[in-house]
């Protein structure tokens, strides 16, 4: 996924050829945009659903961060965390 149209090219050259899902750098259109890019039969996540999920995640960081010893979300600990966060509230909120 890109933020902006047309810049999958100077991204990741070696995927030419594969339609980008455009999202304009926003948390919105990123749930738009996944919504087009992972359609699945069964359960498929609404963009309000995926709103709740998300507030729900954010709610929780502070603690993860807390019991992970601080740093970056994207240390491996504390991505691995937020994965489990957000795996819950998602089969709590997905039906």
């Amino acid at each position: 996924m890109e933020s902006l149209n047309y810049t999958l090219d100077k991204s990741l050259s070696d995927l030419k050829g594969t339609d980008a899902y455009i999202h304009g750098g926003t948390v919105e259109g990123l749930f738009r945009e996944m919504g087009n890019a992972f359609v699945r039969t069964g359960k498929q996540p609404t963009v309000p659903q995926m709103w709740n999920v998300y507030r729900e995640v954010r709610r929780r960081i502070p603690a993860i961060l807390e019991v992970c010893g601080k740093g970056s979300l994207f240390r491996a600990k504390v991505f691995t965390e937020i994965f489990v966060a957000a795996n819950a509230a998602s089969e709590a909120i997905v039906k």
